[in-house]
């Protein structure tokens, strides 16, 4: 017994350390970023694009990084959405429950979520090589949709099958089909937990560098087309960081001040849907 217990003091000391640990972590980055960055944030970053040797310490913003960030990422996510419902739905009402193809389709998407973004960036590369594309907003989004399709397709299927499977035998017992239980019951009860996957997906692709790198290329005006390129902010936070004078340098921690922000933005808007949608549901 006593042995027992000496275990359970043992982990429990080990989970409240590795908590403190990343906590720490969090705080220590966030605090890096607020010190060093903070003093060179103004309203020109956010208002005005890149002037004539910005990257030399100049005047001028990082605005065309911000829209072509948000640009990209929602345009991604919209993409993203078009696939990853319909296939969340099948695999949870038309496809037989626990079958061998719905655990293939899952361990499938696993194995996706894993796959560094890089190499969604260079699948999109040659997407693009193969059309004859140039880097350009549109072979942005392809990639960043491919990059979070997976993920936001699992997120989906996860927040799908926590609904009770006496609501859809309710359905078909009143008459309904499968589509009509798909999106009237379903796809409505799981709608706080979709929307958190489609905001958590949203906030994974306006962070992400590698995948844009060789397919958005970048620009210091604001794009207007989708066959124009698009800046993203973590892109233009590397080159700020490159350069070696140090007035650009922190801008390039403004500039992840801002992105902080932003995702902080979309987490909390994610929590307060999720909160407010979930009064509606059946329990």
């Amino acid at each position: 017994m006593e042995r027992r217990n000496i275990e359970e003091k043992i982990f429990k000391g080990l989970m409240i350390l590795s908590t403190l640990l990343i906590l720490s972590s969090l705080l220590v980055i966030l605090w890096t970023i607020v010190i060093k960055g903070l003093p060179h944030l103004n309203l020109d970053m956010v208002t005005q694009i890149p002037q004539g040797g910005y990257y030399l310490g100049k005047g001028g913003g990082i605005l065309n990084a911000i829209v072509g960030s948000l640009y990209l990422a929602g345009g991604a996510a919209f993409l993203a959405i078009l696939i990853s419902l319909p296939v969340a739905l099948y695999l949870n009402v038309y496809a037989k429950p626990n079958s061998k193809f719905v655990s293939l389709c899952r361990f499938a998407f696993d194995v996706l979520c894993g796959v560094p973004s890089i190499v969604y960036g260079a699948f999109g590369f040659t997407i693009m090589v193969f059309f004859g594309m140039r880097a350009s907003l549109l072979g942005g989004i392809v990639a960043i949709a491919l990059l979070i399709l997976p993920m936001m397709i699992r997120a989906m299927d996860e927040v799908i099958r926590l609904v009770p499977r006496e609501l859809l035998e309710a359905s078909y017992a009143l008459g309904a089909n499968r589509l009509e239980t798909a999106l009237k019951v379903v796809a409505r009860q799981a709608l706080p937990g979709i929307l958190t996957a489609v905001l958590i997906a949203f906030g994974r692709g306006i962070g992400d560098a590698a995948a844009v790198i060789f397919t958005a290329g970048f620009t210091d005006a604001i794009p207007t087309s989708l066959l124009r390129p698009a800046a993203t902010l973590p892109l233009a936070i590397f080159f700020q960081l490159s350069v070696p004078i140090p007035e650009v340098q922190g801008r390039a921690y403004a500039s992840a001040l801002i992105l902080t922000i932003l995702i902080l933005v979309i987490s909390v808007t994610a929590r307060l849907l999720s909160r407010k949608l979930t009064r509606h549901i059946v329990k």
